[in-house]
């Protein structure tokens, strides 16, 4: 069995193998350099053939391609779809200015109506490329659905790849040769198969695997427990830790999916349960879900679990607010399991009565060797307990003298998931041992 890093390591050099073809293609048979085409001209070709590689690669990376996503986690992956794709707009857009500071004669091409249509599709693929990017960064501000904007940005992100290919083949001088157009096709064709399996394919998949909403349980903290049971089948296993991808009430293919982390236990997996905090547009509207309502699941994902280091000695769990609903599974699986090995839940939340789960999580201390300091920022006045922030004279008093004979799990608002990392490093916590889920996806 390859090890987890191996598998990683991997997946990395493929990207970067599959990132650097077109410069490998134009190695056989390049085009000759005559007067007009120096070597800025073939440097800027080879940047923009590189971007589009990589525009390509983008559908690769959204299409939650489980042995991908099982190797480094949705949260990073997508973290590096958004970074990259600023990488790749950048190289996109060097190769026409390099060309046009090289060689002031070529900005007649931005002359659209008098362009010839390989420059054409050049000006409608670039601007479909900033379409996506300004819409992608200011969504928000923009006042975009998130439903919509999924329409979007696969709509442009199509149109870019399309029409820079389209450039490309009718510049004709790096893709004139015949196996050159069917390699580059067979990339256009692949990016296109990924986007056809995440919008046609896989929600077909999940409306033959439907669920029902049981009940909805209030928590504490604003927070509501979704049930959801298996129409005609097992169910979907999954460890605890990871989460999935909800559609409520409406059909796949609506993609009006939303990520929420499991908070039952693994040992059940014909009951799922989904603690969701009253947030949002849609996660308000979760208390009033009807028992029998129908739900589409797309997973599991994630690699924020537990069960990926049977070799540590015991646990750390770090939780803020809402980031108790995965801890709170991979408690309740190993208590299911009798696991022997101590838990140690650092819980910081805003108040007592904010605690989400607390019955529950008392309970557990009779089923697992499990250790709770809550932390308070607004404590009342009889408390004498842990208050104010997870820092690292906090975590100090409270984690094990042999930092590395632990494994740590952080889920919180991404500023206390920074303080507490940062602490934990000052500690001499073994990078490695550290772990982190992330709230936002979207």
């Amino acid at each position: 069995m390859r090890s987890p890093v191996a598998v990683a390591a991997f997946w990395i050099g493929l990207y970067l193998m599959a990132t650097l073809l077109p410069l490998l293609v134009l190695l056989f048979y390049p085009p000759a350099l005559d007067q007009g085409r120096n070597w800025w001209t073939e440097f800027s070709v080879a940047l923009g053939f590189i971007g589009l590689a990589m525009m390509a690669l983008q559908f690769a990376l959204t299409a939650r391609i489980n042995r991908i996503e099982a190797s480094y986690g949705v949260d990073i992956i997508l973290q590096f779809h958004r970074y990259i794709s600023l990488v790749a707009v950048g190289l996109i857009l060097l190769h026409p200015l390099i060309l046009f500071v090289d060689n002031p004669e070529t900005l007649a091409l931005l002359n659209f109506p008098a362009a010839p249509w390989r420059a054409r599709f050049a000006v409608l693929g670039t601007l479909a490329l900033l379409a996506l990017v300004i819409t992608s960064i200011w969504r928000k501000r923009l006042a975009i659905p998130y439903e919509s904007w999924r329409i979007l940005h696969g709509i442009f992100a199509v149109a870019a790849l399309t029409l820079g290919l389209a450039h490309a083949l009718g510049v004709s001088n790096y893709l004139g040769l015949f196996w050159k157009v069917v390699l580059w096709s067979a990339i256009a064709i692949l990016a296109l198969w990924l986007l056809i399996y995440v919008r046609v394919i896989k929600p077909w998949l999940m409306l033959k695997r439907p669920f029902l909403v049981e009940t909805v349980i209030p928590q504490r903290g604003n927070v509501w427990s979704l049930v959801l049971r298996p129409k005609g089948h097992e169910g979907m296993p999954f460890q605890p830790g990871q989460f999935a991808w909800i559609t409520l009430d409406i059909s796949p293919f609506r993609m009006r999916e939303h990520p929420f982390s499991m908070s039952s236990s693994a040992e059940q997996p014909d009951r799922l349960e989904f603690g969701i905090k009253a947030l949002g547009d849609f996660t308000n509207t979760i208390k009033d879900v009807k028992p029998g309502t129908k739900a589409y699941l797309d997973g599991p994902y994630g690699v924020f679990t537990i069960d990926r280091y049977e070799d540590a000695a015991g646990f750390v769990l770090v939780a803020g607010g809402i980031g108790i609903t995965p801890m709170m599974s991979m408690l309740l699986t190993h208590a299911d399991r009798q696991d022997e090995r101590p838990f140690l839940l650092i819980y910081a939340s805003q108040t007592w009565e904010d605690i989400t789960f607390r019955e529950e999580l008392e309970a557990l201390k009779e089923k697992l060797a499990l250790s709770i300091v809550y932390v308070l920022r607004k404590p009342p006045e009889d408390w004498s307990g842990e208050t104010g922030y997870v820092d690292q004279e906090l975590l100090s008093r409270h984690i094990p003298k042999r930092r590395g004979s632990r494994q740590y799990f952080i889920c919180a608002a991404p500023k206390m998931m920074d303080q507490v990392e940062a602490a934990l490093h000052r500690l001499e916590v073994p990078i490695d041992h550290v772990q982190m889920e992330h709230f936002n996806l979207v």
